[in-house]
Parts: structure tokens; C-alpha cells; sequence
């Protein structure tokens, strides 16, 4: 059986108890052992990450001790998958730069309200495992502004900004740091965007493709 760590706190405003309780029985179908940390020092455990074969964190607006930051960067380098969406992974720890070059990307702004947006599958990656068969959806929320870098494969993007000069911004990605894989999807600032079939779905592949590959 693998072992997942879902790593959950910070901001209250992204609800991490009950974002992360939606997916822990999906994680439990596919296998794994889910346990609860919500307590940042579980990074500085390197046995347990070790042991570890997927971290899923949500902990909006926090900061790493160096000590954190050096235990969890270095799991993901020797295989430890990580996982998480939305500011639980991008609006968080940004004084940590070795933890955001890890996760490929970093929060800038939304606009104040939600928005009605398209989110459209990379064609390229069609047969990804992660979005293979998922379609072209509508969402309600916060859009977000990130900067990332090359070293992403973006899944789905969506068009932001003023219809005169719009910018394709990614929406999910995955990306490979050392052994590890991880993924990000920046859908998720309320549990009603998780909800959301088409989000649900290509969140829960997500977190299951992210997990340690077993070299045979």
C-alpha cells in the first residue's frame, strides 16, 4: 500500500479541512494510507517523508522554517510525489525560493471578484493521464495570475486579461523536480470549485499521478 501525507492549514479562507477531506476517500480507493499532518515540522521528518509516496498539501499564506524547506524540497529530489492546487500551493511559503522553483510557479494577483472562465485541455497533451478524455469546461472563481517557468508541462490553460491583449495563462501542470513528480492546478479557492465534475476529476488524477514511480 502507498502512503500519502496530506499536509493541510494556513489561511482559513481556502478552507483546508474540508478541501482536503474530499479527496482523502478517492486517495483511499486508489490505495493509498492517508495520514493528516497540520503541523509544518512533519517537513523536517526525513524518515517519514521518506516513507512517503505522495504529499498532498493545501496551506495557503504560510512560511517554511529553513529546516522545513530543506526536508521537503530534498523528499521531492529523492522521489516523493507533491501534489495540491490553488493558493495551497502557489500563495504560500514566498520567501522560500528553493520551494518555489520547486513547484514551477507563484501567485501575482486575481481580479476582486469571480469570474466566468474557459478552461481549455492542452491539445499537445491530449493523452495525458491526467486530462485523457476531459473536455473543455466553464468554472465560476477566482482566475489567477502566476508566473512559472519552462520546466512545466502545461495541461489546460485559460485567456486572462482585457480582450485587446489577453494572455494565455496555465491552469494545471505537472512538472519533474530531481526523482519527484508534482502537480498543480490553480482551480480550488472554494470546496464548491472542487466540486465541480470536471475540476474533481482532473484534481484527483492529479494527486494520484503525482505519487513516487516505483523504478522496476
Amino acid at each position: 500500500m502507498k502512503k500519502a501525507l496530506v499536509v493541510r492549514g494556513g489561511w482559513e479562507g481556502h478552507s483546508p479541512v474540508q478541501a482536503t477531506d474530499m479527496f482523502i476517500p478517492g486517495l483511499t480507493d486508489a490505495g493509498f494510507d492517508v495520514e493528516i499532518a497540520e503541523d509544518l515540522d512533519v517537513y523536517t521528518d526525513a524518515a517519514k517523508l521518506a516513507a512517503t509516496d505522495l504529499i498532498v498539501q493545501c496551506w495557503s499564506m504560510g512560511r517554511l522554517t529553513p529546516e522545513q524547506c530543506e526536508g521537503l524540497v530534498s523528499a521531492v529530489r529523492a522521489g516523493t510525489g507533491f501534489a495540491g492546487w490553488h493558493g495551497g500551493v502557489v500563495a504560500t511559503f514566498q520567501d522560500s525560493p528553493d520551494y518555489l522553483r520547486m513547484v514551477g510557479g507563484v501567485f501575482l494577483y486575481h481580479p476582486p471578484q469571480f469570474l466566468d472562465y474557459e478552461v481549455r485541455m492542452e491539445r499537445a497533451q491530449a493523452d495525458h493521464p491526467i486530462v485523457a478524455g476531459l473536455p473543455d469546461f466553464t468554472v465560476h472563481t477566482e482566475q489567477y495570475w502566476m508566473l512559472g517557468d519552462a520546466l512545466n508541462t502545461v495541461l489546460a490553460t485559460t485567456e486572462f486579461g482585457p480582450p485587446e491583449q489577453p494572455v494565455t495563462m496555465p491552469v494545471a501542470w505537472t512538472r519533474n523536480w530531481g526523482a519527484g513528480r508534482i502537480f498543480f492546478s490553480a482551480i480550488g479557492h472554494r470546496t464548491e470549485d472542487l466540486w465541480d465534475p470536471a475540476v474533481y476529476t482532473l484534481t484527483h488524477r492529479g494527486l494520484v499521478w503525482a505519487s513516487r514511480q516505483v523504478v522496476q
